[in-house]
C-alpha cells in the first residue's frame, strides 16, 4: 500500500464515520451529566464513583447517535476501521491511574479523567486527517490542569463544564469539516 492509497482509506473512513461526531456528541452529553454530578453535595469520592457509572453510558449513547446521524461503525472493506475502536480502548489502560486517584486523591479525579479523555483524542487527528483533534487534545488536557490549579475545590464542577464546552465545540468543528470533505454541504 502506498501513501496515496493510505490517504484514500483515511478519507473514506473519515467520511463514513463522519469524523466520529456520534462519539463526540455522546461525550458532550455524558460530560454535561458529569459536570452536574460535581455540583452535588456528595464527597469527592462518591462523585468520582458516580462519574464512572455515568461514563459507562458512553458507548450505548454513541451507538444510538450513530443511528440518528447515520454513521457507520463497521466498515469491512476499510482495513483502518478497527483502529478507531482500538484507539478508544487504549484509554482503558489509564484506568488504573484513575483508580489510584479515586482512592488516594478523589478531589482531583475529575481533572485526571478529563486529561485522559482529552489526550486520547490526539491520534484521531491522523486517523481522520482532522488536526482539530490534536489541537483539542492539548487544549483539554492543559486547560483542565490549569483550571484545577486555579479553582477552589468547591468549583471543580467547572472542569466538567469546560470539558462539555470543549466537546461541543469539537463536535461542531468536526461536523463542519465532514460536510466540507463530503463536498455536498448536506448532512
Amino acid at each position: 500500500m502506498n501513501k496515496d492509497q493510505l490517504n484514500e482509506l483515511r478519507l473514506d473512513l473519515s467520511l463514513r464515520v463522519k469524523n466520529g461526531v456520534d462519539f463526540i456528541i455522546a461525550a458532550t452529553i455524558i460530560w454535561s451529566a458529569i459536570a452536574y454530578i460535581w455540583t452535588l453535595s456528595f464527597s469527592s469520592y462518591d462523585k468520582s464513583v458516580l462519574t464512572f457509572i455515568v461514563g459507562a453510558f458512553m458507548l450505548p449513547l454513541a451507538f444510538l447517535l450513530s443511528k440518528v446521524l447515520k454513521t457507520q461503525w463497521k466498515i469491512p472493506d476499510n482495513p483502518l476501521q478497527p483502529l478507531g475502536l482500538w484507539l478508544n480502548f487504549a484509554q482503558l489502560f489509564y484506568f488504573p491511574f484513575l483508580v489510584f486517584i479515586l482512592l488516594k486523591y478523589p478531589d482531583y479525579f475529575l481533572m485526571s479523567y478529563v486529561i485522559i479523555t482529552g489526550a486520547h483524542f490526539f491520534p484521531y487527528a491522523w486517523l481522520y486527517t482532522e488536526i482539530v483533534y490534536a489541537v483539542f487534545a492539548g487544549i483539554i488536557s492543559i486547560g483542565s490542569l490549569l483550571l484545577t490549579l486555579w479553582l477552589d475545590l468547591d468549583q471543580t464542577y467547572l472542569v466538567g463544564v469546560f470539558m462539555s464546552v470543549m466537546l461541543f465545540t469539537l463536535s461542531c468543528l468536526i461536523w463542519l469539516s465532514y460536510r466540507k470533505k463530503s463536498g455536498s454541504g448536506n448532512p
